[in-house]
């Protein structure tokens, strides 16, 4: 019964999410938002509506370990899972606002992040400053995608079917049944997924977090592995990137910021996520620089790399939870051997590429 009401709890959320994202999508629409706005806000913080629900719900549990953790290992799985898949598929192209504007400003996040989860704990002033972060960059977008060239306002026109100037009005009144039934399906569906994944996580003897940084953090971002994988396959491989990297800046600011003064007592964060996890976070932050600035596209083999790390962070996740006796030797081997490799590998490529570009 547990994973039934796992599986069932996750479909809720997914359909809820898609729900929530259509119906406000055509209400804004409506009242004749452009499509580009809609994308970079209605949209992007939409897929991260699973997010936002299974941490609010956890939260107010009690379970503050499962809150933090579906937000870090979101983010963590958003990159290195989402992406890496994507550009197994097509190679991604790296729009250049990104490379120049979210990037520096989901690391910014992230050390201030840091800043602020040095005691361990994310409290109401805290997340009251995430919150004005959240409400300062949404602005931001709106007011930067009004001088926006009619190319790019064209090509979200296209993506969100909007672009024929003739055709009728959306209903009001059944998109808002839409965003109404969506926010039930996310609230039910939250109760019976945190429910589960605490039931799991006493049964395989592993704690809140990490099955929050595994299990939840993965199905909570399926509206993010659709958009993207559908994204990648229809060719729109910037709008791919610019999901991933927009829904961790939402994570961010929006969940954890929400979350945080939703939980009676504040967020209380594990030792192990302030000292491991988010390093990792940061470093796969950090990551997206040199292959993105590489050519401007993350290329099949960085998707395998990508990938490839992700599971090797799952491992190792498993093998600290049981304190596997295999641990010091998988360790070792990755921090020796395999890291070394992989950063020396990208040096060659950059310098490989800078080369044929100056050429």
């Amino acid at each position: 019964m547990t994973i039934l009401y796992f599986i069932a709890g996750l479909i809720l959320l997914v359909v809820g999410a898609n729900l929530l994202i259509r119906g406000s999508s055509q209400i804004a629409s409506f009242f004749g938002i452009p499509p580009l706005i809609i994308g970079l806000t209605v949209v992007a913080f939409g897929t991260s509506a699973p997010e936002l629900a299974v941490s609010a719900k956890a939260a107010l549990s009690g379970s503050t370990d499962l809150a933090v953790g579906n937000v870090v290992g979101s983010n963590i799985f958003n990159i290195l899972f989402i992406l890496g898949i994507s550009a197994l598929i097509s190679p991604l192209v790296v729009h250049y606002q990104i490379i120049r504007q979210e990037i520096p400003i989901l690391i910014g996040l992230n050390a201030l992040l840091f800043a602020l989860l040095l005691d361990q704990k994310l409290g109401m002033h805290e997340s009251l400053l995430l919150i004005s972060l959240l409400i300062t960059y949404t602005i931001f977008l709106i007011i930067q995608s009004k001088k926006e060239p009619s190319q790019t306002q064209d090509s979200y026109a296209k993506e969100f079917d909007m672009q024929d100037k003739v055709k009728p009005r959306p209903n009001i009144w059944i998109n808002l049944l839409f965003v109404l039934i969506g926010l039930f399906l996310l609230v039910l569906g939250s109760d019976w997924f945190v429910g589960a994944a605490i039931s799991i996580a006493k049964t395989i003897g592993v704690s809140d977090a990490v099955i929050g940084l595994t299990i939840v953090a993965a199905g909570t971002s399926m509206p993010e592995v659709a958009t993207s994988v559908i994204a990648a396959l229809k060719g729109e491989r910037d709008i791919a990137v610019g999901n991933v990297i927009g829904s961790n800046i939402f994570n961010i600011i929006g969940c954890l910021g929400i979350t945080g003064i939703l939980a009676p007592s504040g967020i209380l964060v594990p030792p192990s996520v302030v000292h491991f996890d988010l390093w990792v976070m940061f470093a796969v932050s950090l990551a997206c620089i040199p292959i993105f600035l590489s050519g401007r596209e993350i290329a099949r083999w960085e998707g395998g790399l990508f990938v490839f790390y992700y599971l090797a962070y799952v491992t190792y996740l498993i093998l600290a939870s049981k304190d596997h006796e295999a641990l010091p030797i998988y360790s070792a081997t990755m921090l020796s051997f395999v890291l070394p490799l992989t950063i020396v590998t990208l040096m060659v490529m950059m310098l490989g590429r800078s080369t044929k570009n100056g050429a």
